[in-house]
């Protein structure tokens, strides 16, 4: 029989049970279920149950192990935090979603451009973007951290390289007591994280999500998952398409541009190695080859949620390829969004569901609840304007590379596309333009130009789908010493799609506002609202790829070009998924320089093209037996010149070569 006191610690144990059966029962109910029955099964969510006004503002420096700036002292990163109260007065640890980015003080996040803010003591006010206000009160901290050289932090910027990545890494290491933080950037008041469980997820958008896949591809312990947006995957290919420059600029360039005012002081040897390291030759290098994540994604342990544009002209969706490609091959779990969109954040074109998916994505990866999305399908996809459909696996099992290949026509320049080889010695011939640019070699395919070459099918009769990354190989004889090739894919055919190529890049910011959690007076979650911002067109840029013949050798290293004697070159095109509808007919351009694209040769070459040895590989689903199918009888015709009225797809245009800068 038991005792009195049996009795007591019995009792004491069902009450504790309850009370946490009861606390568990509110922040795992989801948002909306009022009035749901009390047996009625729903998946686990998190739940606003904290105080945003009330959460927890700091700031720590934790301790890089690097000294980047060579001042004899290691490099300490400013890394300020906003965490709801209540778990730790309750003795619970919480995860961590992080945003480490350069961008807090000299250019801004989001659509709105939101630097932090701080108190007359330094203590942090405003936490741009919504991750904050919309997370903390359902039992996230979330830590935005100033990457080396950049506000508050020590060391020097050496864009996407070792002090960067391991300016984040550091926090991460210090979250799980690997690593040592201050209270404040000189003093010796340590700082512990006994509020975290180590598990993080790192978040961001350009260059913010760039460090994120180089975070990632350390392997580091407690990064439990990344959602890279719009994220270079791989620096020289941000600064160079196969040895033809995209800019003309360099990665010192954009250290000075990010960098805080004292560090532009210190730092001017770490901007002169940056020059150095990068010739704007577009040879491969050392400097390179530490900036290049996509080597090490079998070192990845987190799980990785990738979203881009498919029309983004700053970061490529060439990045996204081949990260998506080294990611699937090791086996890591993954999800896309491709949208119609530039440089552009979901939260500004789809915002509604982005929150709730990122919301289920953190809860399933940070907090371990079973809410099914992990078992969803693997791919988002944007048909049209604010229209998505879904893909178990993406690219599409059914995927085949199909070698498609072009032949003359009728007219000089406008050729054909089919699967049967061009006859040996069929030609055609261009000459470099640096005045022209994609849209106007597309706006002139059933015209003779001298210019480019244009190749495409007869007007399909079912559609065809592309998704994934398309390789055009071409044999070409120069007649200078230096030439650049574009290859470029088109849907001929009328359409209404986002003006990527516009201010916005494919939304306009409206004068409305929503809210996205909690708020105070120094840091609001209402956001102004975005639209699509579309136009009428009558040819569609699908993808794109840029190379200099002169790396026909090694992909690393250009030479100079014989005039007169042919050489071989295989073009990477940037990954896309676009459905060519029956009726309209799929087009390949090979063409020069793609003007404000890449920068031009030194010379003008005209180039002539072996068709019996040009090819493009494409990744269409359903393979060569969908291709004979779409191109198989006849279908009617789609307009062969512009239509009067419509305007088409505002060209691409210089930028700045920042990535995230200005509307990031």
């Amino acid at each position: 029989m038991p005792t009195r006191a049996q009795g007591l610690r019995s009792r004491y144990r069902s009450l504790v049970a309850a009370a946490v059966a009861a606390l568990m029962a509110v922040l795992l109910s989801p948002a909306g279920a009022q009035g749901a029955g009390p047996r009625e099964a729903r998946p686990p969510e998190s739940r606003p149950v904290y105080s945003y006004p009330d959460a927890v503002r700091e700031s720590v420096w934790v301790d890089t192990g690097l000294d980047s700036d060579g001042d004899g002292r290691s490099d300490r990163v400013a890394a300020d935090i906003i965490r709801p109260r209540e778990p730790a007065r309750q003795g619970r640890r919480i995860p961590v979603i992080m945003d480490a980015s350069p961008y807090y003080s000299c250019c801004g996040r989001g659509n709105e451009s939101q630097l932090k803010t701080y108190d007359s003591d330094g203590r942090p006010v405003g936490f741009p973007l919504y991750y904050d206000n919309y997370f903390v009160p359902r039992g996230y901290a979330f830590v935005a951290v100033d990457l080396a050289g950049t506000n508050r932090s020590d060391g020097c910027v050496d864009v996407g390289g070792r002090a960067e990545v391991q300016s984040a890494k550091a926090v991460i290491d210090w979250l799980n007591g690997r690593a040592r933080a201050y209270t404040t950037r000189t003093g010796d008041g340590r700082a512990t994280a006994g509020w975290s469980n180590g598990r993080t997820g790192m978040i961001g958008k350009s260059w913010d999500g760039t460090i994120a896949n180089g975070v990632a591809a350390t392997g580091v312990r407690g990064l439990r998952t990344i959602v890279p947006i719009s994220a270079i995957s791989s620096w020289y290919d941000y600064y160079f398409a196969q040895g033809a420059p995209l800019y003309d600029g360099g990665p010192d360039m954009l250290a000075g541009y990010v960098e805080s005012p004292e560090a532009g002081e210190r730092c001017a040897a770490v901007r002169q190695r940056l020059a150095d390291g990068a010739p704007r030759n577009g040879d491969w290098t050392p400097l390179w080859s530490e900036r290049d994540y996509v080597k090490d994604a079998r070192k990845v342990r987190a799980s990785v949620f990738a979203v881009h544009g498919m029309q983004d002209l700053n970061v490529r969706t060439k990045h996204l390829g081949q990260w998506w490609d080294a990611l699937a091959a090791q086996g890591v779990e993954r999800r896309i969004w491709l949208s119609q969109t530039g440089h552009v954040d979901p939260f500004d074109y789809r915002r509604a569901e982005w929150v709730d998916t990122l919301h289920r994505w953190f809860d399933h990866y940070l907090l371990g609840y079973d809410n099914g999305i992990d078992r969803e399908p693997m791919a988002d996809v944007e048909r049209h304007p604010d229209q998505w459909s879904t893909d178990r696996v993406w690219p599409p099992r059914a995927t085949r590379p199909t070698t498609v290949r072009p032949a003359p026509g009728t007219a000089p320049g406008v050729g054909t596309l089919g699967l049967r080889p061009a006859r040996p010695g069929a030609t055609e011939t261009f000459t470099d333009d640096p005045a022209l640019s994609e849209t106007d070699w597309a706006a002139d395919l059933d015209r003779s130009t001298g210019a480019k070459a244009g190749f495409r099918t007869a007007p399909l009769t079912a559609d065809l789908r592309l998704a994934g990354s398309a390789k055009v190989t071409v044999t070409a004889t120069p007649t200078t010493s230096t030439a650049h090739l574009s290859a470029v894919l088109v849907d001929i055919g009328p359409d209404t799609i986002r003006d990527y190529g516009a201010s916005g890049e494919g939304i306009t910011t409206l004068a409305d506002r929503g809210c996205w959690g909690g708020s105070t007076p120094g840091d609001s979650s209402c956001y102004r609202n975005t639209a699509a911002r579309t136009t009428p067109v009558d040819r569609t840029v699908i993808s794109r790829g840029w190379a200099d013949l002169g790396t026909y050798a090694s992909p690393g290293r250009g030479r100079p070009l014989t005039p007169g004697r042919p050489v071989t070159l295989t073009v990477d095109l940037a990954a896309t998924d676009h459905v060519v509808p029956a009726g309209h007919r799929l087009a390949l351009i090979v063409a020069g320089t793609d003007r404000d694209l890449i920068d031009p040769p030194d010379s003008t070459p005209t180039l002539t093209l072996d068709l019996s040895r040009t090819t493009a590989k494409l990744p269409l689903v359903g393979g060569a037996g969908a291709f004979v199918r779409a191109t198989a009888g006849s279908a009617t015709a789609t307009a062969a010149d512009p239509v009067p009225g419509v305007r088409g797809v505002t060209p691409p245009h210089r930028t700045r070569h920042v990535p995230g800068g200005g509307r990031s």
